[in-house]
């Protein structure tokens, strides 16, 4: 692990480079839970960039348009979002409207997949129901499975905003938040590269048996701090 201007690793260390060796090698930025604070964020250059939910605070349609701006303005390639809890708009607005606001050359993903140059990516805004209803949350088990068992048996970058139970979950009093179902879920999908955010304090990287967790969280708790992004070549 190399420590630089950014947060920055090799996924030689996790295993994880080797089933790439006859694709084309790109350099992947991955940023989380912005909440409207994205302007403050120093993006390095790369080929993909990946958002994993909660672009806004409370899903207004001027919240959403100033980070979809913002977001097609960064120079990579392809650029990649899902939702998060805070992002009515896109649970309230149908397909065909949310597709006709983004701007070219951003992709938007709700439990659907997209390849760029042999990198299979899906994703998915779902997060388990906490003390109150926010959007896109599931009641934990048979509900929140059924959204789990949409994930491709092939993926090679699955992101979805929250956490699975016991990996990078752990909220300020001690307490594991993340999803059971989809810990399980991952165990026998074995995507290579789990992103999410959502659970800001304990943002990070953990390799678990087949698959390295990153919670690319790029705020505090409170909103006050911005962190740097994650980057990684696959």
């Amino acid at each position: 692990m190399v420590q630089i201007e950014f947060y920055t690793f090799d996924l030689k260390e996790h295993g994880i480079f080797s089933s790439f060796t006859n694709r084309l090698i790109m350099r992947i930025v991955a940023i989380s839970d912005t909440h409207n604070l994205h302007h403050r964020l120093k993006i390095p250059t790369g080929d993909v960039l990946l958002h994993a939910g909660d672009v806004s605070i409370k899903g207004t349609e001027e919240e959403v348009h100033d980070f979809l701006n913002w977001f097609a303005a960064q120079p990579h390639p392809y650029k990649v979002f899902i939702a998060g809890n805070h992002d009515y708009y896109f649970e309230e607005k149908s397909s065909a409207e949310i597709q006709a606001i983004l701007p070219e050359g951003v992709h938007y993903l709700n439990e659907e997949s997209i390849e760029i140059n042999g990198l299979k990516i899906w994703g998915s805004p779902i997060t388990p129901i906490p003390r109150r209803r926010w959007a896109f949350n599931k009641i934990r088990g048979e509900e929140i499975q059924q959204h789990w068992d949409l994930i491709p048996e092939d993926v090679d970058i699955l992101m979805v905003h929250g956490p699975p139970k016991n990996i990078l979950d752990t909220i300020l009093d001690g307490s594991t938040v993340g999803c059971e179902n989809l810990r399980q879920t991952i165990h026998r999908k074995k995507p290579k590269i789990m992103l999410c955010g959502h659970i800001h304090e304990n943002r990070g990287q953990r390799q678990v048996n087949d698959t390295l967790f990153i919670n690319a969280s790029s705020v505090d708790r409170h909103r006050t701090r911005v962190f740097s992004p994650f980057v990684f070549d696959l």
